[in-house]
């Protein structure tokens, strides 16, 4: 009871900074955080705030996954790439968003206990792969949309290369002075239109399948 009163007190917090998509709303309602975060983290589930979760990596704060899936534009037949599965908490709130979400992760491990996560909220519409999250995915491409959780030094070729006529690509970048700023790129018969959006902090884009400890 405890944390259905802290996600309502979320939702309203979300409305009040500007998510006013209905749909992105009602994901957020229906993904329970608390799964996706170890134990000792677990009373916080539903705090505006990023927590670190397995691997040294992190979970984003819920206001930045709201966002980040609002500026995708999502209708429910939209195929997407995950470049950063994470926990799979973005995940899961995508795959209430979309028509199928295709999942790169580099920490195998991280995958796996994600995995166990979508299976336990029976998420029929997401596809896994442990790989190079740079290199993305080219026997799935072209994506309609594209959504990176790690901060680029710039925008990986791969992934543009993979994105559809028309589609969009939110990816953190990293910039001057240490700072990040989450980007949407969109893809026109011209070429590639970039947006700022607002001013970031993700963990590094790594190149590569991680070594497993």
């Amino acid at each position: 009871m405890e944390n259905d009163y802290r996600k309502v007190q979320m939702i309203m917090q979300l409305r009040s900074r500007g998510i006013r998509d209905t749909r992105v709303l009602e994901a957020m309602e229906r993904v329970p955080r608390e799964i996706f975060l170890p134990e000792i983290f677990k009373d916080q589930a539903y705090a505006d705030q990023a927590l670190p979760i397995e691997c040294g990596q992190t979970i984003s704060q819920p206001f930045v996954v709201a966002y980040m899936s609002d500026q995708l534009k999502l209708t429910d037949r939209t195929k997407v790439l995950e470049v950063g599965t994470g926990c799979g908490y973005q995940t899961a709130v995508l795959s209430h968003l979309c028509r199928r979400v295709y999942t790169i992760e580099r920490y195998r491990a991280l995958l796996k206990e994600a995995e166990k996560r979508f299976e336990q909220l029976t998420l029929r519409n997401i596809t896994t792969m442990a790989g190079d999250g740079m290199k993305g995915w080219p026997a799935q491409a072209p994506f309609e949309r594209i959504i990176v959780t790690a901060a680029a030094q710039r925008l990986p070729t791969a992934l543009l290369n993979q994105l559809d006529e028309g589609g969009m690509m939110v990816i953190p970048v990293e910039l001057a002075a240490g700072r990040q700023e989450l980007q949407r790129v969109t893809r026109t018969a011209e070429g590639f239109e970039r947006e700022s959006l607002l001013p970031v902090r993700f963990v590094p884009l790594v190149e590569g399948l991680a070594k497993e400890h």
